[in-house]
């Protein structure tokens, strides 16, 4: 193709070149009256035909481009389909390969690294995260005979008042170390992402969470506050119960008294929507994503004597991102924070959509 194109255009050039240059029997370029040549000479060209040799050029030249960028997109098609490859990997598909087959030497060969360099990262990624589910396992065992124990030698009736004392911050701690290695093996399970997502309903999904919470908040002399509409949303049922469970216990814990929390669900155009929003102590702004790393608190005050290990929004973040949603979080003007989790999801009308909660 690319041949062809430079033979059209070397004779068109040739064409062009003998009707504008002098002495050649064809006319020639004259003074008075550029580029028109005599129509009674020997080769019978005329001005028109200087025009259309310009315009095969062109097209000639538009020709071997395009020829030029068929060939470069068909050279270039194995580095095409590497990077649609490698953007479709994440945690839940660790075991997709490239595995290029019809290719050119060096494309296979740049291929057949990154494989090897997958199958390296799958098996360390596999390794941490097997780790921290067999820890955690592993550690329920001796913190439930721990607590059976306390639990036993509070009861005897030789127990005296120092040791029922000593009793009681045992077993706060060992609840402690429950809900850190229950957190650390949550967050171990969603960050291996998701085998599958079903429909289920966001607003009853959150309506039974604060039903639950509802001693918990009188405890800590918190308004709840629900205002959910039926919503529709594809995920994993447990792990978002898990997700909208931390934000409402941090949300009434990290209160005051005479405060509320309130709970949102909406169908929004883009997908389905939860927020949550609480009353509270200010929370400066450069310190909102810091919450969301493991084990990173806004300070001691803020968890003392409210039990939180510095897990709860690190396992929402990790929810979130194995369902492709987005978070944002802000502190509010007059204390506490807000929260916005939003979900990929087709709109209400994609399921049958049942009567909401009352």
């Amino acid at each position: 193709m690319s041949l062809i194109g430079f033979v059209v255009i070397a004779d068109s050039l040739e064409t062009v070149h003998n009707l504008t240059s002098p002495g050649n029997g064809c006319g020639g370029i004259d003074a008075n009256f550029p580029m028109v040549p005599d129509a009674n000479g020997p080769c019978g060209y005329s001005a028109p035909a200087a025009v259309a040799g310009l315009v095969i050029i062109a097209a000639a030249l538009l020709l071997t481009a395009w020829g030029w960028w068929r060939l470069a997109g068909w050279a270039l098609q194995p580095l095409s389909a590497t990077a649609e490859t490698v953007r479709r990997l994440g945690p839940q598909n660790l075991g997709q390969r490239i595995r290029l087959e019809d290719a050119a030497d060096a494309f296979k060969e740049l291929a057949d690294a990154l494989d090897d360099a997958l199958d390296r990262l799958a098996a360390g990624y596999e390794s941490q995260r097997r780790f921290a589910a067999n820890a955690s396992h592993e550690l329920r065992t001796p913190l439930a005979v721990q607590r059976l124990l306390t639990e036993v030698a509070m009861e005897a009736p030789e127990a005296g008042e120092d040791l029922r004392k000593l009793g009681a911050q045992l077993l706060r701690t060992n609840e402690r170390n429950e809900s850190l290695i229950e957190g650390l093996l949550v967050l171990a399970e969603s960050d291996r992402g998701l085998p599958g997502k079903v429909p289920l309903r966001l607003d009853e999904l959150a309506g039974t969470v604060l039903d639950a919470h509802e001693e918990l908040a009188a405890a800590y002399e918190v308004t709840l506050r629900p205002k959910l509409a039926g919503t529709w949303a594809p995920g994993d049922p447990v792990l978002l119960e898990r997700l909208i469970t931390n934000l409402v216990s941090n949300a009434i814990k990290y209160n005051e008294p005479g405060g509320w929390v309130e709970v949102e669900v909406t169908g929004e155009p883009a997908g389905p929507a939860l927020t949550v929003r609480n009353t509270g102590p200010h929370v400066p702004a450069e310190m909102v994503p810091t919450l969301f790393e493991p084990f990173r608190r806004l300070g001691a005050d803020r968890v003392r004597g409210r039990g939180g290990v510095g897990l709860g929004l690190a396992i929402v973040r990790s929810i979130v991102i194995a369902h492709e949603g987005t978070i944002r979080a802000q502190p509010r003007a007059g204390g506490g924070m807000e929260l916005e989790i939003g979900l990929p999801g087709g709109p209400a009308s994609a399921y049958a959509v049942s009567q909401p909660p009352s």
